[in-house]
């Protein structure tokens, strides 16, 4: 019999979305907390998305119900190997995750009110697979392709219980919408400013995801959205993010690819950790889990 104990966990896809907005000419993230009781970041403040699902895939069965055509899909979500049946299936993950986990919807309908029936309906514990699928279709809502963007690919490092094979869209919150938590898988949601986020985190207020962390510190250098909204006109998936995580007795530090020792056997120096500490904002290639928060610490 095979031991379970040394089979790598499976790599699953899936999507997840940045949701910027600007307000008062500041620049703001929505974060959600996940569940202390998930099995994946626990506790932790991530954007909202999930596992890409079979029903999220097919052109034949979505093309009908988006805004832009496969040729479309592929200049503006694929490149780098990802194809367009791909960019479709995670471009449809990331729009129903962020129905179901913070009530936004990116698309339209001539028939506002059906909004609310499908924010309503989301919150229902025994919603089967295909529900979003079939109430896109029963509606006849246009799902909003044209507002996803692309920002980056992460990889789940090895020895880590879960992996995911993970695109992070960008998308900017739809007018006369409001964010309101599933209250199931996520806890509780926030309107941050990148920098204000990493403070947060710091000290422990607004725990975030090793991603989210690095994400935040990339997005300090837009200051409107106008020039994010440039940025991603040409922004390519780039190469895949896959950190390596690195056990130690006062808890796991992670690799980015960009750190120098990331190719050699590493041993991490932990008595030195604290002493290490960058503060919020700073460009890191390392970051450890403090008692529970990824904080990032130089060389």
């Amino acid at each position: 019999m095979p031991d379970r104990k040394n089979t790598p966990p499976q790599i699953r896809e899936a999507s997840t979305v940045i949701l910027v907005r600007e307000n008062k000419k500041n620049l703001e993230v929505y974060l959600l907390k996940r569940s202390t009781k998930s099995g994946f970041m626990g506790g932790l403040y991530v954007f909202p998305g999930g596992v890409v699902e079979p029903e999220d895939k097919g052109i034949d069965t979505w093309i009908s119900h988006i805004d832009m055509g496969p040729d479309q899909i592929s200049k503006q979500l694929g490149g780098n190997g990802f194809s367009t049946a791909d960019a479709l299936g995670f471009g449809i993950a990331a729009i129903r995750e962020t129905i179901e986990e913070a009530g936004v919807l990116m698309a339209s309908n001539k028939n506002k009110h059906g909004f609310y029936d499908i924010a309503a309906l989301r919150l229902n514990k025994d919603l089967p697979n295909p529900w979003f699928r079939t109430e896109i279709g029963n509606r006849s809502w246009t799902l909003s392709f044209s507002s996803l963007g692309r920002w980056s690919h992460w990889i789940t490092p090895e020895l880590m219980k879960k992996r995911f094979n993970t695109r992070f869209f960008i998308a900017f919150m739809p007018e006369n919408q409001t964010c309101e938590p599933d209250n199931q898988e996520v806890e509780d949601g926030i309107w941050l400013s990148p920098q204000k986020a990493l403070e947060q985190n710091f000290t422990a207020q607004t725990p975030l995801s090793p991603p989210a962390v690095a994400t935040m510190t990339q997005l300090l250098e837009f200051n409107h959205i106008d020039e994010l909204k440039n940025e991603i006109k040409t922004r390519s998936w780039g190469d895949p993010i896959a950190p390596r995580l690195v056990s130690s007795s006062r808890g796991p530090v992670i690799l980015e690819p960009w750190d120098p020792m990331f190719d050699k056997n590493c041993k991490i120096d932990v008595s030195k950790l604290s002493e290490k500490l960058l503060s919020p904002g700073s460009s890191f290639s390392r970051i450890w889990c403090d008692s529970g928060v990824w904080k990032p610490i130089g060389i």
